[in-house]
């Protein structure tokens, strides 16, 4: 295959390739092509068609990054996810192609349309102290809020054996979806960290203690957060991104991670919830209400959430020495240790 592509080269040699494939561009030019500020996980950047006569000039191209933050990482997979769930309701960006073979790019690559006129809440700085969320007022946080309590209880409506998303479980791993998750978790933790801090171990044996039956077995966005939304200027929603960890599995572990994720955002950092931020027995209220399913095991799903995050956080420790003057897993580490000690 030919060597990766350098970040600087990747307009260059994708622009042939997209006057072959997004009708309306003959003779049109990449330009503005620039890496957002988006995760670790995916290298995505964004860029416009300059004389496109189509019905988008804003796109988006995404690749595998050079050290992968978990060890079954596959962007076709996340590019099927998308694909097919422009089948349902969900305001997902429509997805263009897909290459996974031998290319002039050197790996696997996808482009999609860019959601325009749009915008996600911070992650860095927490949004509850800079962008969008912080800036709006009392009712727009609510607004975003419930829309993304919303978005997941739709998410969890959704028939995955229509959507032809049986792809996503993990059979290897065991006989049920939880179980399967904690044996993932098991094996994704110890290949980002050979050296694993106590406290992982501590929660992995306390979630094998703890393994139930799921009664409703769903799609699972993975990733369940106000910053995979993009919002509108009147806080309605645009667009629901990233389905690098969907998977199939219990339904309460998307709610979980939003409270986590939360709790991650505010009080861990030191921050007062923004006023208008419904409470986690609201949310949980409110999350019951639209699904009509009683959440009955969100503390094994926070347990399960905290290790999941410290996946990636623990192989950018390791393997790309982010944080070696301080604990990027502190908060997972602060966490599992409150959820422990209290139960």
């Amino acid at each position: 295959m030919t060597d990766r592509t350098a970040a600087e080269d990747i307009a260059p040699a994708l622009e042939p390739l997209v006057r072959e494939r997004i009708p309306g561009t003959r003779g049109a030019k990449i330009v503005n092509f620039k890496r957002t500020e988006r995760g670790f996980s995916t290298e995505t950047y964004l860029f416009d068609l300059d004389g496109a006569t189509g019905e988008s000039s804003g796109f988006v191209f995404r690749r595998p990054p050079e050290v992968s933050l978990f060890p079954d990482y596959d962007l076709r997979r996340q590019f099927l996810v998308t694909q097919r769930l422009a089948k349902s309701d969900l305001a997902v960006p429509h997805v263009r192609w897909i290459d996974s073979g031998d290319n002039p790019l050197g790996s696997p690559y996808y482009v999609m349309d860019r959601i325009g006129n749009a915008e996600a809440p911070s992650d860095f700085p927490s949004y509850h102290s800079a962008g969008t969320y912080f800036d709006a007022d009392e009712a727009g946080r609510a607004k975003m809020w419930w829309g993304c309590v919303e978005t997941i209880a739709q998410i969890h409506r959704l028939d995955p054996d229509k959507l032809e998303l049986g792809f996503l479980s993990y059979p290897k791993f065991g006989t049920h979806p939880v179980e399967q998750a904690v044996n993932y978790l098991d094996w994704a933790v110890r290949w980002a960290s050979p050296d694993l801090p106590p406290i992982f171990d501590k929660a992995l044996a306390w979630l094998r203690e703890n393994i139930y039956q799921p009664e409703h077995v769903t799609l699972c966005w993975g990733d369940a957060r106000m910053s995979n939304i993009l919002y509108g200027p009147d806080q309605s929603i645009a667009g629901v991104l990233d389905w690098e960890m969907a998977y199939l599995g219990d339904h309460e572990a998307d709610l979980a991670w939003l409270l986590f994720l939360d709790w991650a955002c505010s009080e861990f950092e030191g921050h007062t919830p923004l006023r208008g931020t419904p409470s986690r027995e609201e949310t949980i209220a409110r999350y019951e209400e639209l699904t009509g399913w009683s959440v009955e095991n969100l503390v094994f799903n926070e347990v399960l959430a905290a290790v999941l995050l410290a996946v990636p956080l623990l192989r950018l420790s390791t393997h790309l020495k982010l944080g070696e003057h301080t604990d990027i897993t502190a908060f997972c580490k602060h966490r599992l240790e409150q959820l422990l000690r209290e139960h």
